[in-house]
């Protein structure tokens, strides 16, 4: 298999248009840590680019939806283009990791993120925030995104935050550890043959 086909070729650009969003969004798998993110919820904003500097993705979105009733719809829709992304830019993914498991720490909060790219979607969420707001934004949309995000990237998900008393610092160490761990789980692994499962497909 030549490697740097395999990973030049790993992204994937798409389009969502609902009664409630429009988002357009672009993932390069191998980038570098570029964002160019337009939504209407600041703090999504914030941990994407986080997500995406420490995953070394490129990422781009626009995105509008109707943040006059609340920002579920926008944040949800993203996770689901997100996800869409990731499975598409992958395609067969021959030659991967597949897992990973990353801890972050971040001031007094640490996060782990474990992650197996299975074709199987599952999601598990342990975390318990002092504050149910940041700024204006929700906590509860943390568990949207990610949730939405594992469906429809057909994988599995172990999000987990140990500790902290800082909401802001406990949901950026789960961003951060999200595109680590994305990072390692996605990296072609030159020993790998094919697929790295003994069923011969993921």
């Amino acid at each position: 298999m030549d490697n740097n086909s395999a990973e030049n070729a790993r992204k994937a650009g798409l389009s969502r248009k609902t009664n409630e969003t429009d988002i357009a969004l672009s993932l390069a798998v191998d980038g570098s840590g570029v964002s160019e993110l337009e939504t209407d919820v600041p703090f999504l904003n914030h941990m994407l680019d986080l997500f995406t500097k420490h995953g070394q993705f490129d990422l781009s979105v626009q995105a509008k939806g109707d943040i006059e009733i609340d920002d579920h719809h926008t944040v949800e829709d993203i996770g689901i283009c997100l996800g869409q992304a990731l499975r598409e830019a992958l395609g067969d993914k021959k030659g991967i990791k597949r897992y990973a498991n990353v801890f972050i720490p971040m001031d007094e909060a640490l996060a782990q993120v474990v992650i197996d790219i299975s074709n199987r979607p599952h999601f598990e969420y342990r975390a318990q925030y002092p504050s149910q707001q940041v700024g204006s934004f929700s906590t509860e949309l943390v568990h949207e995104f990610l949730w939405k995000f594992a469906l429809e990237a057909r994988i599995t998900l172990h999000v987990i935050v140990h500790y902290g008393s800082n909401t802001h610092h406990m949901i950026e160490a789960v961003f951060k550890a999200l595109g680590r761990a994305l990072d390692e789980a996605t990296m072609i692994d030159p020993r790998v043959k094919g697929v790295p499962s003994t069923k011969g497909v993921l």
